[in-house]
């Protein structure tokens, strides 16, 4: 059977391009390599899926970093504002939470995949699960068909990828599509774990597991020259550290030789350091209070004995009986805690993946690539990220919405879609 567009990969990016091609009337095969749809979908925002943030959409292209202005376009067409009102007038109520987030009011991801499903029926479109894609058959500067792992084609005039990057693979992310991309002649930016923990070489890592800071900040140096600073919470891993203020700077540190970097943890970032050696002395001096029990009432007690051994003292001697010396070890150990990075978790931690198609060889208001006619790119195939927080969700939305529409120009549905154009 022969469709007028077929998509592969039925994530959030995919299931979009396919819900809304298919609501402008064009007949399309959805391709799903797993027996669900949406499977990493369910794990976004810890199962809650935070499926946008609210900034508005120049400042969401910019937490994009430099290459951020390339979805503005889209957002403009497919913004936050629109992509919750899609999903409020199909029933499922959304709320703001900190930081613009934005999550369904049932806290459930399943709810988010079951309108995107009830979408998916509405538009008639031809959802076929287990179908994994094994080639992709060009013939000049078209493709013609695609060739299942079990021989059979699929055959269509228009043709979307959406099949994600390599993060999750559990999920069935392993990055077939980069190299059916780079075969059909697109330059594909060297794929990276993104947005996910930071590997430490300190050994005492590993007695801190578990061990969750609210408001710490943290600064990545390399050869002593801040690369980054950020304020938040973090959470000791058995490796190393995790957390959202870490998960957005694993992607500057991603860029960087690992072996020259340094993390410095500032326990109390709202105090500079007169300040805080000014609430240590009057500590100190003022009570006779073993040094253990005194710090655990300033720091998490687990982290105590951690901090004791690396400045050396005594953790009986008293606070009265510390020397300046002692306490200016504990202070810079308090302000300056001093981590070495091994480097980053892998693809089965990252969030997403950095990297994928060069965005100049695709046209920003249509998907369309810019080296196969009738081929349309979306998601986090793309070489596009963005920080936690919603931002990496509204690119699938964005750029699927885009790409459905961005199928059906320049063929004979193009009247349908001036015809239902809003």
């Amino acid at each position: 059977m022969k469709y007028d567009i077929a998509i592969i990969g039925g994530g959030p990016a995919g299931m979009m391009a396919a819900g809304r091609a298919g609501e402008l009337g064009a007949g399309v095969v959805l391709l799903e390599k797993n027996s669900k749809l949406g499977i990493k979908l369910l794990a976004t925002g810890g199962g809650r899926s935070n499926i946008t943030n609210i900034r508005n959409n120049r400042e969401l292209a910019d937490s994009f970093g430099s290459k951020g202005h390339w979805l503005l376009s889209g957002l403009n067409k497919f913004g936050p504002k629109e992509l919750i009102e899609f999903f409020n007038k199909r029933g499922l109520k959304t709320k703001i939470e900190e930081e613009n987030r934005v999550f369904p009011k049932s806290n459930s991801a399943r709810d988010v995949l079951q309108v995107l499903i009830d979408y998916l029926k509405s538009s008639k479109v031809d959802v076929k699960l287990g179908f994994e894609v094994k080639r992709i058959v060009r013939i000049e500067n078209k493709i013609k068909k695609l060739i299942l792992s079990d021989g059979r084609e699929i055959v269509a005039d228009k043709f979307i990828v959406c099949s994600g990057g390599k993060s999750y693979p559990s999920t069935g992310s392993t990055g077939d599509a980069y190299k059916w991309l780079k075969h059909l002649g697109h330059r594909i930016v060297s794929p990276r774990p993104s947005l996910t923990p930071i590997i430490l070489r300190d050994k005492f890592i590993k007695d801190l597991e578990g061990l969750s800071l609210k408001e710490v900040k943290i600064s990545c140096y390399q050869n002593n020259k801040k690369l980054c600073s950020s304020v938040g919470p973090v959470i000791f891993t058995a490796d190393g550290l995790s957390g959202p203020v870490i998960l957005n700077m694993s992607e500057i540190i991603g860029r960087e030789d690992p072996k020259d970097l340094q993390i410095k943890i500032d326990f109390f970032p709202n105090l500079d350091f007169s300040q805080l050696d000014r609430k240590l002395r009057e500590e100190f001096n003022s009570s006779s209070k073993m040094l253990k029990n005194a710090l655990s009432q300033l720091v998490p007690p687990r982290l105590v004995d951690t901090l004791i051994n690396l400045s050396g003292i005594n953790s009986q001697k008293k606070l009265n009986l510390i020397t300046r010396e002692e306490r200016k070890a504990l202070h810079h150990l308090l302000k300056e805690f001093n981590l070495t990075v091994f480097g980053l978790a892998g693809y089965d931690r990252a969030m997403i993946t950095a990297g994928g198609v060069d965005l100049k060889e695709v046209n920003s208001r249509t998907m369309q690539s810019k080296i196969i006619e009738n081929l349309y790119l979306a998601g986090e195939i793309l070489d596009l990220n963005g920080p936690t927080g919603g931002y990496n969700l509204q690119l699938c939305w964005t750029s699927g919405y885009l790409a459905g529409e961005g199928a059906l120009f320049e063929s004979r549905f193009l009247n349908n879609y001036l015809l239902l154009k809003p």
